[in-house]
């Protein structure tokens, strides 16, 4: 079942118990192995992704419930490069940014992400489980994602996000309150960049 904000609470809940009732099954599995009981080798990896810009309660829920399915979360927050490469600039520089994000206790390492490639990063890491947000479900580059993540052994787990909670929107309502125009914004990000 696609999880979207049209989903009923109770359908939430029991979607999101299969998907755990899934990885105990995984790390079964890794466990009656040649592996020893114990190991880090049957530790449950996951990884997901992100530029984090004006942490709110969407990134903090993504990452509670990505940590609940996985002994272990890597977080990937995209490099400055990267996000101006997407054609958008974040508010808060990189190395803040990844500093919250090491900073929250679902979150078991935060790495840099240069590139778009998640596969390769997933099989660097370990990671068995890439968590993303639902927009990407059932488009034609997630289903050949999905393919050749399966052809790894890597899930795709995709969470709906936080119904009316977006960086972007953030941004807009700051703007709004504060009466800034794009140009005034900039001018004030720079200063308060000059000022740290």
């Amino acid at each position: 079942m696609k999880l979207t904000l049209k989903n009923t609470k109770s359908e939430i809940f029991e979607a999101y118990e299969r998907l755990q009732k899934e990885v105990q099954e995984m790390k079964k599995k890794s466990s009656a192995g040649v592996k020893k009981q114990g190991s880090e080798d049957d530790e449950i990896i996951g990884y997901t992704t992100g530029v984090y810009d004006l942490f709110h309660i969407g990134h903090l829920n993504l990452l509670k419930n990505a940590k609940g399915m996985c002994d272990k979360l890597i977080v990937g927050v995209t490099v400055d490069d990267l996000v101006a490469y997407k054609g958008k600039q974040a508010m808060i520089p990189f190395e803040d940014r990844i500093e919250i994000v090491r900073s929250c206790r679902y979150v078991d390492a935060a790495v840099p992400q240069y590139d778009m490639d998640k596969l390769t990063a997933c099989k660097k890491l370990g990671a068995k489980v890439l968590f993303v947000g639902d927009d990407w479900y059932g488009t034609d580059k997630w289903k050949e994602y999905e393919k050749k993540f399966k052809k790894e052994g890597i899930r795709i787990v995709y969470f709906p996000y936080t119904k009316g909670i977006s960086s972007t929107k953030i941004t807009y309502t700051l703007q709004q309150v504060r009466g800034w125009t794009d140009e005034s914004a900039q001018k004030a990000l720079k200063i308060n960049n000059e000022d740290k």
